[in-house]
């Protein structure tokens, strides 16, 4: 069946946690594919004052998105940027930092001890579902120090993964994308959207495409990609002539800033296996109604990914893995708070509570194809 199996693998790895500003709950599911490439991190406590919530999904293999699981919140942390209050400065470094680290001999080494050598025999370990434990070496930053060895030129990993981060401190929320992994925001029930999926037919993406001496075919980036930001896929970042944001495909995230109000409710984390199968609406509304009668964020989660999961592999969509974080906030906010909105190619702006609007903060998608 290729990349699919001929039966679902529909255990689910789920948790629980919070402290007193949030309370989460995530659940992530292998499904019909082969391999589970999804991987996440949820650290209500990055600091004492900041929680930081990412979803990463794989593509061509799963170690870049484990890589990110485990680093890329303890570089959000390092930057110098971070110590001054600057988080979207610290969270855009990191991303691109990722990519650094994964090249040379210390990158290929951690890359290859995140990697399932088992797999290649038994095809048994490859499904396990990974995360980092919560604040997992958050006191013991690398300093990442070169390293000599066969493997020292080594370019990056030809595997990627997308990256969808939400930071939030006090009543500030920072949402970083990269990819088609999507955060969303319910105001009064209403979705909004506070990222974009960013595929190559987007007029933004496919300008950079083509002047970095890329092609899109069939709307993949190089007839390969369905994705036009990705941490990773070095294969399409060789252009020593260009820096990191102007490559073919870039990890250089859109970020945007939200000042919370008492009329959020909360907000969803999820991987594009669910959005392919639901839109922001329809997944705001049925969490909803979820949350009438159930109180364990996890157990949404897990009925979001049953409820997307298909039937069989024929129609394509729901085969794919599945990873959803759902937040909700516990203090109250200062009423009346906006967006404060980065996104190119978008002037909507999410509505203070007392603007009657049906509009979205980015133009919500009824999914994506994979």
């Amino acid at each position: 069946m290729g990349i699919y199996l001929s039966s679902p693998k529909t255990e689910k790895f789920s948790e629980d946690g919070g402290n007193d500003r949030v309370k989460y709950g995530l659940s992530s599911m292998q499904g019909w594919r082969a391999t589970m490439e999804d991987a996440h991190a949820a650290i209500p406590d990055l600091d004492t004052s900041t929680s930081f919530f990412g979803v990463y999904d794989g593509h061509g293999g799963k170690v870049v998105a484990k890589f990110c699981a485990k680093y890329l919140h303890q570089q959000v942390l390092k930057h110098e940027a971070y110590l001054h209050g600057d988080i979207g400065t610290s969270v855009q470094k990191a991303f691109f930092r990722m990519d650094e680290m994964m090249r040379g001999q210390r990158g290929w080494r951690e890359l290859a001890a995140l990697g399932d050598k088992l797999n290649k025999f038994t095809g048994m370990i490859e499904g396990l579902i990974w995360s980092p434990k919560n604040g997992d070496g958050n006191n013991h930053v690398d300093d990442w120090a070169f390293e000599e060895g066969p493997h020292s030129d080594f370019s990056g990993p030809t595997s990627g993964c997308t990256a969808c981060v939400a930071i939030l401190r006090e009543n500030q929320l920072i949402v970083s994308n990269a990819g088609d992994s999507r955060c969303v925001i319910s105001r009064k029930g209403q979705a909004y959207n506070l990222s974009r999926d960013h595929k190559p037919d987007l007029e933004v993406e496919r300008e950079r495409i083509l002047k970095a001496g890329g092609f899109i075919h069939a709307g993949r980036v190089n007839g390969s990609l369905n994705l036009a930001r990705a941490i990773g896929d070095m294969e399409f970042k060789q252009n020593k002539f260009l820096p990191a944001e102007k490559q073919v495909v870039t990890a250089n995230p859109d970020i945007n800033t939200v000042e919370l109000c008492d009329d959020d409710d909360f907000i969803v984390l999820a991987c594009d296996g669910i959005w392919d199968c639901m839109s922001s609406q329809q997944l705001v509304d049925f969490i909803h109604e979820q949350l009438k009668s159930e109180s364990k964020l996890s157990a949404v989660c897990e009925r979001v990914l049953d409820r997307c999961l298909a039937p069989s592999t024929a129609g394509g969509e729901g085969c794919d893995n599945m990873t959803m974080i759902l937040v909700q906030f516990k203090k109250p906010f200062q009423s009346g708070a906006s967006l404060v909105e980065e996104l190119p190619a978008s002037n909507e702006k999410l509505p203070a509570p007392s603007e009657a609007t049906n509009t979205e903060t980015i133009p919500a998608e009824s999914g994506s194809s994979s």
